[in-house]
């Protein structure tokens, strides 16, 4: 069973459709207490970092728990964000800290936020990037974005006036800064890719 944290700042239903067509059902939850019974975790975001911890407070403990028993987790958008220490949208606001690193705002004459069609480019192998193509477009809305302090745990990057990270992969923690549940077959392969990690 994967379970989506239903925080109310994610696009819920696209990930659920987004599963569906993959034949996969995902159970939304709002109690801390199912993540327990989960097999793997998916946490979805959109929305200021500060406004989206203030929901999270009550999954921390249920959080780090299972994500540190082993338990797979995807982290998606403001997902990928908040699994970090802090982030530079809202200053003194503590993150899940699932990951030590923090977040950085874009800067110089961008359009900000980042948002559209963008490509990565995977700077490790990993499972779950399998079977998407190099340079691979997905799908971008951010004006911050994760620098994690273990730079082995980005798996692939993204131009966009600065090269950030848009994938991390740790062990069994893994995040996307783009939505692929709004990003086509390739977002279908990423999500049906962390299906099958999650059956191993």
């Amino acid at each position: 069973m994967i379970a989506v944290v239903d925080y109310y700042a994610g696009n819920i239903r696209s990930i659920e459709n987004a599963f569906r067509r993959l034949g996969t059902t995902v159970k939304l939850t709002a109690k801390p207490s199912d993540l327990k019974t989960a097999d793997a975790i998916i946490l979805p975001g959109v929305g200021n970092f500060g406004d989206a911890m203030k929901q999270l407070e009550k999954y921390r403990e249920a959080l780090a728990q299972e994500v540190n028993s082993g338990k797979p987790f995807l982290g998606l958008c403001l997902g990928a964000q908040v699994i970090l220490e802090k982030s530079a949208e809202a200053p003194g606001v503590k993150g899940l800290g699932l990951l030590k690193g923090e977040c950085k705002k874009f800067s110089g004459n961008l359009k900000i936020p980042h948002m559209g069609w963008n490509s990565i480019t995977p700077i490790k192998k990993t499972p779950l990037l399998a079977g998407i193509p190099k340079d691979a477009y997905f799908y971008f809305v951010h004006s911050y974005y994760p620098v994690p302090k273990d730079k082995d745990a980005i798996a692939a990057t993204t131009d966009y006036g600065v090269t950030f990270p848009s994938v991390l992969v740790k062990d069994n923690i893994m995040a996307t800064q783009f939505h692929p549940e709004k990003s086509g077959e390739n977002g279908l392969q990423l999500l049906e890719n962390f299906v099958s990690l999650c059956r191993r």
